[in-house]
């Protein structure tokens, strides 16, 4: 069996390498330079010049070809689906698959992926795969779980068993709202962390933004009926916590170059990948006035980041917040 990537990122070709153990794959990339390593020379530049891919991991520029296969993974930035997608529908049927790797909403339309894809295609039969995992942690086979979530429990089981292996062990879920958010949230949050490091604060900040980031992250999933356990579980608070402590997050990264007082466009540029947490820094902060949910650091980390306030400023604020009780 062949499975198709959409991407060609380090998360696409960590995922393309590992399950190329098993199948053959077939990415897309826009850049021909690309393409043409993977198949010439095996391996992505950009991402993992010293990593050689396995033969069966081959690439294509023209985005028709991986549509003949039954397995569809999307790996490529939120705010790109529609994009990509919009003039794919006649290749899509009730055979096909789309296992979706991607974190974030999309921002004119506050949109989930699995909501984004369903606008453009009509009903697909989706999944997502998300929770704690860095590309370069992958592609070194070290252990990494993550989760599973499609509506359809036998769909997520047979997933199950095309990704699992022995250091990559997915568990699954029905819950596709809560993964969904869970996994941009925590981007956000990673921002801010990040932006707390930038700043020089210490580990008891950290933990402030982490602890009151979960329930911020859980207010707002529960508000569009995620369950609590996913929040609470490898999509939620596992991702936030590789997300929030690694300087291999870009949205940690970013988040602290910015602390150190960069510019956005300056921190995107040092980081040189998209930088997910940005977009959807806005379109949660978009929705959540909309729905009346209380957010209050991702409010602080918005007006960082789109209206000029100082990172230091905006600590200051939330601590100087009305007291309260913990919940």
């Amino acid at each position: 069996m062949e499975i198709s990537i959409i991407g060609s990122g380090s998360w696409a070709t960590a995922i393309a390498n590992l399950l190329s153990d098993n199948y053959d794959i077939l990415m897309y990339a826009r850049d021909n330079n690309v393409v043409n390593a993977i198949n010439t020379r095996h391996i992505n530049s950009k991402y993992f010049p010293e990593k050689i891919l396995n033969e069966n991991v081959r690439a294509t520029s023209d985005i028709k070809n991986t549509l003949e296969n039954k397995y569809i993974i999307n790996a490529i930035p939120t705010q790109s689906i529609r994009n990509v997608y919009e003039n794919l529908g006649p290749f899509f049927d009730e055979s096909k698959v789309i296992i979706n790797l991607s974190k974030g909403l999309e921002l004119k339309t506050h949109f989930r992926i699995s909501e984004i894809l369903e606008d453009v295609l009509g009903d697909i039969n989706y999944a997502i795969v998300s929770g704690p995992s860095h590309a370069e942690e992958v592609i070194k086979e070290m252990p990494t779980t993550l989760v599973c979530a499609s509506n359809d429990i036998n769909l997520a089981k047979d997933i199950q068993d095309i990704f699992n292996r022995d250091y990559f062990r997915v568990y699954t879920s029905t819950d596709v709202i809560g993964v969904e958010i869970g996994g941009s949230i925590k981007n956000i949050l990673a921002f801010g962390i990040g932006m707390a490091d930038g700043l020089s604060y210490g580990d008891n900040s950290k933990a402030a933004l982490i602890t009151r980031g979960i329930h911020e992250m859980e207010r707002f999933a529960t508000s569009f009926g995620a369950s609590e356990k996913t929040i609470n579980g490898l999509a939620g608070i596992g991702d936030l916590i590789v997300t929030a402590t690694s300087n291999l997050s870009r949205n940690n990264r970013a988040g602290r170059l910015i602390g150190e007082g960069y510019s956005i466009e300056e921190s995107i540029a040092k980081v040189n990948m998209v930088v997910e947490g940005i977009p959807t820094t806005r379109a949660v902060y978009e929705l959540s006035k909309e729905k009346n949910i209380e957010m209050p650091i991702t409010y602080e980390i918005y007006k960082v980041l789109f209206e000029g306030k100082s990172a230091h400023q905006s600590v200051k604020d939330l601590m100087a917040r009305d007291l309260k009780n913990e919940y």
